[in-house]
């Protein structure tokens, strides 16, 4: 055969494509690195890159921020039930056991108390795997009775909100929670004891309009879409394509990465008003802010 002749077989190599195990690497949904799992979970789930957050269950963030042993559950024997016999495309009460099943929760949000560097606090976790961390009628009340421990103990108050809204399979039933639950946070505020809010990707709907943003401190974690509609709904709205970032400013749908007085933060038009203790926006991570190294 003639060596000018180009060979068919190509290159021949010894060794083999090796597989990588699944839950070893996982990529960034924001910068598109591929992340060490372990790496990942050292860096408090947020990538090494862009310092992206990772949406995380509740009692993973618990484990971050709580001192280790110190988490004690409360009020689980408050779960929801099916007032309305509400029937969409499925029961409304299959949606829960799936729901739980899925997540170990019995509700949206995991609500107890223990201490930050030995000192005691009372605390509910938004988690949105459950039913897309929607607030409904026992979620409102296992909230009341936590602001009310609080209120009891005197010990502060942190909740961290990663919710859709109000859980409409409930209709007024859920509706009716974000007023008890502001109702309950005055009377917080009246006792002189601190509240801390926390938004996480994503707080919007009637959570967002309610508890989460009176807090005396207000964290945000970067690129967290938060508002009161999202842009879904908006787009279906004024049926418009919306621009790629305006799902992450703050307007109708806002982001945490760069806050602007608004009446949400207590000044308006650039004057100054009162509104529980002079809030404070915070851009940096609260995983790195409440706990540190």
């Amino acid at each position: 055969m003639s060596w000018l002749k180009k060979s068919k077989e190509g290159l021949k190599t010894t060794h083999r494509k090796r597989e990588l195990p699944d839950g070893l690497w996982t990529k960034c949904e924001e910068c598109g690195e591929i992340l060490y799992q372990k790496e990942l979970e050292r860096n408090l789930w947020t990538c090494t890159k862009c310092s992206y957050h990772f949406r995380i269950s509740a009692r993973t963030y618990v484990q971050i921020l709580l001192d280790e042993g110190s988490f004690q559950e409360h009020f689980s024997e408050v779960v929801s039930t099916d007032p309305l016999k509400f029937r969409d495309t499925k029961r409304y009460s299959d949606r829960l056991r799936r729901a739980r099943e899925e997540t170990g929760l019995s509700e949206a949000i995991l609500m107890g108390e223990g201490t930050i560097e030995g000192r005691p606090l009372v605390i509910g976790v938004m988690d949105f795997s459950f039913l897309g961390g929607s607030f409904a009628s026992a979620a409102g009340e296992r909230m009341a009775r936590g602001i009310l421990l609080a209120i009891d103990r005197r010990w502060p108050l942190v909740i961290i909100s990663s919710s859709g809204g109000a859980r409409m399979f409930e209709g007024i039933l859920s509706l009716m929670q974000m007023a008890k639950a502001n109702a309950l946070l005055s009377r917080l505020s009246d006792a002189g004891v601190p509240y801390i809010s926390i938004m996480t990707h994503p707080t919007t709907g009637g959570v967002t309009a309610s508890f989460a943003s009176v807090g005396d401190v207000i964290l945000a974690e970067p690129k967290a879409l938060i508002g009161f509609a999202g842009p879904r709904v908006i787009k279906q709205t004024i049926n418009q394509e919306l621009p790629e970032s305006s799902g992450r400013r703050w307007g109708g749908c806002s982001s945490s990465s760069r806050p602007r007085p608004s009446s949400h933060n207590g000044r308006a038009a650039g004057r100054a008003r009162p509104w529980r203790g002079s809030a404070r926006w915070a851009a940096r991570s609260p995983r790195r802010r409440l706990r540190r190294p």
